[in-house]
């Protein structure tokens, strides 16, 4: 149960970092009326206009947009996507890149009530037909690149493109018509971001956009990492993941300058942090460790950069000290997942005591380290992670069971807490494969690999990588009888072909037969350690 104690400490965290400040009457009704209409998603541009009004919003690959403007395009999105059926009942897929175009969209689709799902822009074709039908998609944005793997795709509201290199696309003159504020859905949007979970293929977990703690999750945030009202933030991590678009939403309700790059690259984001004199850097490990090996890092003024936070992945120790010595004490560890959310934060402090750390949960959020068996272990000695949390989800799209809320929520992970209450990851408790910030689940990849005619059986492991955490070696049997022309190079592309290009091995090894204990069961570990 969630606490007094708690809720004063989000609203005094929230408090400080100015996502509460005073504001004029008519500024206060205006965010009242917006909220109780639209819940957080269909909310956000417009608290923004009213709090924030002609500020920058968001400076993307097209250069800056406001929050009034941003927030007059979402209205006009709303207005005709409303004439066109868009309400509701029905459900919203994004497969966008990091551009005004996602926030048009995600906002939109929230102020009708819809549902929206986030999509992996790195999915195969075959993905994503079978996710908009599992999911029930009845309309579909897109960014202009990934036409053809849309093509064909017919949902009953239309496909819409939200980005184009070569000018104008369907939301901008959308966005461009008459704007009108639409009446409120009868009920709050749901969001749903696609987690590869434990069965390797994705599942859609969902929560609500009008939470029962609203302030849980920003503040929690914020008692540990200090965002502050009108400075300027990166967010490098993709959007269709909770890392990313939490970031995001934080930093908008907080009247920052969101800055976002529709791909990674480590010169520009360094450029970007220089010249924008951005406060914040939010990453995944692997971009941090680009950026530290950036060419242009050397000499650049970073002065105004206090917050490094990296989620969506295992920090290493190496890494940790690192960044810290080339950046000072600003680096901040989030630890959480698609459906816990924020689970535990590292602060500086932390990091320099226990290098790599997950650090303490925020107030409201219980960490317990379990054996097999369900009964916790003492500190030190490695369990299972189980949370409870006020951020937690609502459930699956599926319908697939979960822990029952108050319950402790397995995340399926492996880790520890340490004698002075700080949290360590010590990898997943079954063989799910982190590489680069991506869950892959290794029986998707072999079940795909195993149908190849000329495979007759292959196991996929994850091997440490400085760079991704982990990357993915496939290890193959021929089937008999085959041609013997099939190479590391043909097994990857067949992969890639159908699968998303994080599931794609790194390595391949050819291998006589494959390790297997008396009862046959597949030794991954010898696989892994390459013996």
């Amino acid at each position: 149960m969630t606490s007094r104690r708690d809720r004063l400490a989000w609203l005094g965290a929230a408090w400080r970092a100015g996502m509460l400040a005073p504001m004029p009457p008519r500024t206060l009704a205006a965010v009242v009326r917006a909220m109780r209409a639209y819940g957080a998603l269909g909310a956000a541009t417009a608290v923004g206009a009213a709090r924030f009004g002609d500020r920058t919003a968001v400076v993307d690959d097209r250069g800056p947009v406001g929050y009034r403007d941003l927030d007059r395009g979402v209205n006009a999105l709303a207005t005709a996507w409303a004439r066109r059926g868009i309400g509701p009942d029905g459900r919203v897929a994004i497969l966008c890149r990091n551009h005004r175009g996602l926030l048009l969209a995600l906002s939109a689709a929230g102020r009708l009530g819809a549902g929206i799902v986030l999509l992996n822009t790195d999915f195969a074709a075959p993905q994503l037909r079978r996710t908009v039908e599992e999911q029930g998609i009845t309309a579909l944005v897109h960014d202009a690149e990934f036409a053809p793997l849309v093509e064909g795709i017919e949902v009953p509201h239309g496909v819409y493109t939200a980005w184009s290199d070569g000018g104008a696309c369907d939301l901008d003159e959308l966005a461009a018509g008459r704007a009108l504020a639409p009446p409120a859905p009868p009920r709050a949007s749901a969001l749903v971001i696609l987690s590869s979970g434990t069965s390797g293929r994705p599942k859609g977990a969902m929560r609500s956009s009008a939470p029962s703690e609203p302030l849980a999750l920003p503040g929690g945030i914020l008692t540990r990492i200090p965002f502050r009202r009108n400075e300027a933030v990166l967010v490098a991590p993709p959007l269709f993941h909770g890392w990313g678009l939490t970031s995001a939403t934080l930093a908008l309700a907080l009247g920052c300058t969101l800055v976002l790059h529709r791909r990674f690259d480590a010169e520009r984001v360094v450029a970007d942090l220089a010249e924008r004199r951005c406060t914040a850097l939010i990453a995944v490990p692997t971009m941090l460790s680009r950026v530290l090996a950036a060419p242009n890092l050397d000499g650049r003024d970073l002065s105004a950069l206090r917050i490094i936070a990296t989620g969506g992945g295992p920090l290493s120790a190496a890494l940790t000290r690192e960044a810290t010595g080339a950046f000072g004490e600003v680096l901040y560890n989030f630890y959480g997942s698609t459906e816990a959310s924020c689970i535990s934060i590292a602060t500086p402090a932390d990091l320099a005591a226990a290098p790599g750390c997950a650090g303490t949960p925020p107030p409201g959020t219980v960490v317990s380290i379990l054996d097999e068996d369900g009964r916790p272990v003492p500190p030190g000695t490695v369990g299972q992670v189980h949370v409870r949390s006020p951020t937690r989800f609502d459930g699956y799209t599926s319908g697939r069971a979960v822990a029952a809320a108050g319950a402790p929520l397995p995340i399926g992970d492996l880790g520890h807490v340490d004698r002075a209450g700080r949290l360590h990851i010590d990898g997943r408790a079954d063989d799910m494969i982190v590489s680069g910030g991506e869950n892959v689940h290794p029986a998707e990849i072999e079940e795909l690999l195993a149908a190849h005619p000329d495979i007759a059986e292959a196991a996929v492991v994850g091997v440490p990588d400085e760079e991704f955490g982990q990357r993915l070696r496939a290890c193959v049997v021929a089937a008999p009888g085959s041609s013997g022309g099939l190479d590391a190079e043909q097994v990857r592309k067949h992969v890639a072909a159908n699968l998303a290009r994080y599931k794609v091995p790194r390595e391949v090894v050819f291998l006589d037969e494959l390790p297997r204990t008396p009862t046959g069961k597949v030794v991954k570990r010898r696989l892994a350690a390459g013996s």
